[in-house]
């Protein structure tokens, strides 16, 4: 419609129906992003975020969805004008990630993302089967915000253990002929972090330090408000009956979320990240109707 109006004789009216159109779009737009900041009310949804990515069971297929699911945020990021950062990246043996760590800038980044955190369902003909039988694989993701150094967090010493070993996988000179990556473990909560991609061991140390900050205070803050959910959905086992979402490529195609029901049979645009929103928005609703019984 919009084709016939602007075209060559067109009369001004429907000029001018067009351009109101356009505006009503984008009227509808802005509406729709400012109900989706009203429910980002927390004291940390404006910060940046740390997503970290892990598959679980599945071996070289949960590697491989991982990777899918890592390049669905990445298109879902850019699509919204944040910037992404890989701060740390293992590659699979066969294929795929064995973890990633994404470092995502942007206002809201981590008051939208926090919603992703859990166990994500895969179910498709596996690429890696040579009879094509259908495979299940599972992937945590766990989102938590950027912290900054002058919030009050205690990490004794005593209660990590620090790793350095080389780095593997794709890199340049340097990278993978010296001991520069950094591996710690926080005992006390049995959190691991992981970093490798910087040649300086002092840079992914300082990394490796600032993520395991920003966990262990997604941690405190659940503890210390009893709202544990998404604490539990990050600590799930990787596997069967613990999924927050179910993705199906085949015999059907489908996208399902198990807390909202939230669903669509758009399979490929939402792996283009140009879905991911409306998942988001169904789940901050949810958190909302919940907040206000």
């Amino acid at each position: 419609m919009a084709e016939l109006l602007t075209s060559e004789g067109a009369s001004d009216t429907g000029r001018e129906a067009v351009e109101l159109a356009r505006l009503v779009d984008e009227i509808e737009a802005l509406l729709e992003k400012l109900e989706t900041h009203s429910m980002l009310s927390g004291e940390h949804d404006m910060t940046n975020c740390y997503l970290q990515i892990h598959p679980g069971a599945g071996g070289t297929e949960s590697c491989d969805w991982a990777q899918m699911l890592m390049r669905m945020y990445v298109r879902w990021a850019e699509l919204k004008g944040f910037r992404v950062s890989e701060e740390d990246i293992q590659p699979g043996d066969e294929a795929g990630i064995k973890s990633a760590t994404l470092y995502i800038e942007g206002e809201y980044a981590y008051g939208l993302l926090k919603a992703e955190s859990g166990v994500h369902r895969l179910v498709r003909i596996s690429p890696f089967d040579a009879n094509k039988r259908r495979h299940t694989s599972f992937v945590s993701v766990f989102a938590s915000p950027e912290v900054e150094d002058d919030v009050a967090l205690e990490i004794k010493d005593s209660d990590l253990r620090i790793d350095r070993f080389r780095a593997t996988g794709p890199g340049g000179q340097g990278v993978n002929t010296t001991d520069s990556a950094v591996r710690i473990t926080h005992l006390p909560t049995r959190t691991v972090v992981i970093c490798q991609n910087e040649r300086s061991q002092h840079k992914n140390l300082a990394i490796a330090m600032k993520v395991l900050r920003s966990r262990l205070y997604q941690l405190q803050i659940e503890e210390k408000e009893r709202e544990i959910a998404t604490l539990e959905a990050g600590k799930k086992d990787i596997a069967w009956g613990s999924q927050i979402r179910s993705y199906v490529f085949q015999p059907y195609t489908m996208v399902k979320d198990h807390r909202t029901d939230y669903e669509t049979g758009n399979i490929q645009a939402m792996m283009n990240g140009e879905l991911l929103d409306n998942f988001i928005e169904a789940y901050l609703k949810m958190q909302m109707q919940a907040v206000k019984k």
